[in-house]
């Protein structure tokens, strides 16, 4: 759908904004939004707001564990009211900004606004800072190494210029955005609820193939395990130890935080492990002072597997189809190999990938700290798999590689569809909101 653009335009003097409406005033944002500064004296309000990139301003209770912890000392933290407008100095740009529909306190780096009401609709005020192309011309003036994360604060946005309608054509075009963007999130919830569909499908036929077959006329027998319930009557369900070689543990010195070059020595990161498919981009530098320990070298077909993560991370296993020279191990990080006259390396990691050994793992892991389990040598060597002869383990390899790429092709295309939509709507709220279309008569 086209919208037209107004009948008469004027230059507003500000880079970012270029024309605006001629009826329109430009005003510098400390216009339309003042900063609210007041800390949270003798901690006396204990509710505890947090700034999730893409979602906003949430209750910390329902955060979970992840991101930053609520301090100890809530009497630094700056009071939030319903209706204000919160940004995390440091992420703008990648989404970490929201309205809040809550009285409490947030962290003392964020910055805190509150809508001049007699001069702008809240929701309008939030409407512009949503804006990207704002977004990109504030983190200009900020200091940092990287583009998306540049510090900004107060004194930068105060005086940027931005385009104000009439309250009443603020209203109007709040509820047009509104209808608009509804829409659009609809259709971007139904790709996503796609994805999810299709990512239990892919697992649904992973843990079907290593655990029942391929063939559904295969006599099957009680594998004793309840989790893992009936398997076919000539697969072996025996312990991970009789498939496997010595496990060891990696060697975790001090790295600089940037990936090394391909000439020099790296140490995995315990995330290179948490895809299904090895990611040896995930390391680190190693110190050129420090003589790296080749026995450590991660060579191909080994097995890799975290020791120590999220409760939803640890024991993340994944096989080693190819590597680049001079990566070691870490400690975090376990390595083994499959014994061939056994069991494939393949797999193997595709049966430790599956729902009944992750319930294994995840009933074992040990550790206080939702945010790091860890799981023992011990209990690695007792995990309990099914194993077909190898000629069909091959076969069951084929056929998951086919069946996933399918199901990969249409989460491929549910994500594009979704990006799609995400600048269609960013496109329309900076379109409405800066002018460059009218869409008074569309309402």
């Amino acid at each position: 759908m086209s919208f037209p653009r107004y009948p008469e335009y004027k230059d507003s003097g500000v880079k970012w904004l270029g024309e605006v409406p001629a009826h329109w005033e430009v005003l510098p944002c400390r216009a339309i939004v003042h900063e609210r500064t007041a800390k949270n004296e003798g901690a006396t309000c204990q509710d505890y707001l947090s700034l999730m990139a893409n979602v906003g301003i949430i209750p910390y209770a329902e955060k979970g564990d992840v991101g930053n912890k609520k301090p100890e000392d809530l009497s630094k933290c700056k009071m939030v009211a319903q209706g204000d407008f919160v940004i995390n100095s440091m992420n703008y740009g990648i989404g970490s900004y929201g309205l809040s529909d809550y009285d409490g306190v947030c962290s003392p780096v964020y910055i805190v606004l509150k809508p001049q009401g007699c001069v702008v609709e809240s929701r309008f005020a939030y409407r512009v800072f949503e804006n990207r192309a704002f977004q990109t011309y504030a983190q200009s003036f900020g200091n940092g190494i990287l583009e998306h994360r540049c510090a900004i604060n107060w004194d930068i946005l105060k005086p940027i210029g931005v385009g104000v309608p009439p309250i009443d054509e603020q209203k109007t075009i709040l509820a047009f955005l509104d209808r608009e963007t509804a829409k659009i999130d609809a259709l971007v919830t139904e790709q996503r609820r796609l994805i999810e569909l299709l990512k239990e499908k892919r697992q649904a036929v992973i843990s079907h193939a290593v655990t029942k077959g391929l063939n559904p006329a295969a006599p099957m027998k009680p594998s004793g395990i309840e989790w893992l319930g009936d398997v076919p009557a000539h697969w072996e369900v025996k312990p991970l130890k009789y498939s496997i070689t010595k496990i060891e543990q990696g060697w975790s010195p001090q790295c600089w935080s940037e990936p090394a070059a391909e000439d020099e020595w790296g140490v995995l990161k315990v995330g290179c492990v948490n895809r299904e498919q090895f990611d040896y981009n995930e390391q680190k530098r190693l110190p050129l002072e420090l003589e790296p320990q080749p026995i450590y070298e991660i060579k191909p077909r080994d097995i890799l597997m975290s020791r120590g993560n999220t409760l939803e991370l640890v024991g993340s296993a994944t096989f080693v189809a190819e590597v680049r020279p001079r990566l070691l191990l870490s400690d975090l990080l376990y390595r083994f190999r499959a014994k061939p006259e056994r069991v494939e390396g393949e797999f193997l990691v595709l049966s430790l990938r599956s729902p009944n050994v992750r319930y294994q793992i995840e009933r074992d892991a040990t550790g206080t700290s939702p945010s790091m389990k860890k799981i023992g040598q011990g209990i690695i060597r007792e995990f309990v798999i099914a194993i077909p002869p190898l000629s069909e383990q091959h076969e069951i390899i084929a056929f998951i590689k086919d069946e996933t790429a399918k199901l990969d092709t249409l989460t491929t295309e549910a994500q594009r569809a979704i990006d799609l939509f995400q600048e269609r709507r960013s496109a329309l709220i900076s379109a409405a909101v800066t002018g460059q279309i009218d869409v008074r008569a569309a309402m």
